[in-house]
């Protein structure tokens, strides 16, 4: 079944303005203008996160429907993948945020908007190992893109923790994916977008 309604989760301390998550809308919106792209603003708590994610996609047809993330975004979106059934494209996601991110408790700054400030609490280290689904069960069709050249998260654990899943693995990049253009064409033929 082709995709009509299309989220995407952005990364920790990123937002919807980000480089992919701009380019993702330019192609939907030229190419398939038929498909609801969503791309909220998340917010800090991943209990929060999550319940927004919920209820922005409470009526859409899960037959229908695909999820993409990056980093951060990219472990949300294997907790929608999950709940939802859809496909999903996980880009150079985090594989253990709780681990990981437990340096950050404490202020933060916005990646595109630095004069933004939140507090990252401990207690979202919590709320994120309650989003786990790690030893589950792929529920539905999966896309990984890795970049050797992640500098942040080791494209090695992404691997690993995907087994299932089709792999993209480029051999050099960063976690931003600068090199975005090169798996646009991969990425949305595997999406199937109506």
């Amino acid at each position: 079944m082709t995709t009509t309604h299309m989220l995407y989760l952005h990364g920790f301390r990123s937002s919807p303005q980000s480089a992919k998550a701009q380019r993702m809308a330019r192609y939907v919106e030229q190419n398939h203008p038929r498909v609801q792209l969503w791309c909220p603003q998340l917010p800090p708590s991943p209990r929060e996160a999550m319940a927004l994610i919920e209820d922005g996609i409470a009526g859409w047809p899960s037959a229908r429907m695909a999820v993409v993330g990056s980093s951060l975004g990219g472990y949300y979106a294997s907790a929608v993948a999950q709940r939802m059934h859809c496909k999903s494209v996980m880009l150079n996601p985090a594989v253990d945020p709780a681990r990981d991110l437990a340096h950050y408790i404490g202020e933060q700054s916005s990646w595109h908007t630095p004069e933004e400030r939140f507090f990252f609490r401990a207690e979202y280290i919590d709320e994120l190992r309650a989003l786990d689904v790690r030893g589950q069960p792929q529920a539905a069709p999966e896309l990984l893109v890795a970049a050797r050249g992640d500098e942040l998260l080791d494209w090695r654990e992404m691997v690993a923790r995907y087994p299932q899943a089709q792999h993209i693995v480029l051999p050099g990049g960063d976690h931003a994916l600068s090199d975005f253009e090169q798996v646009l064409a991969p990425v949305f033929a595997f999406l199937d977008l109506a």
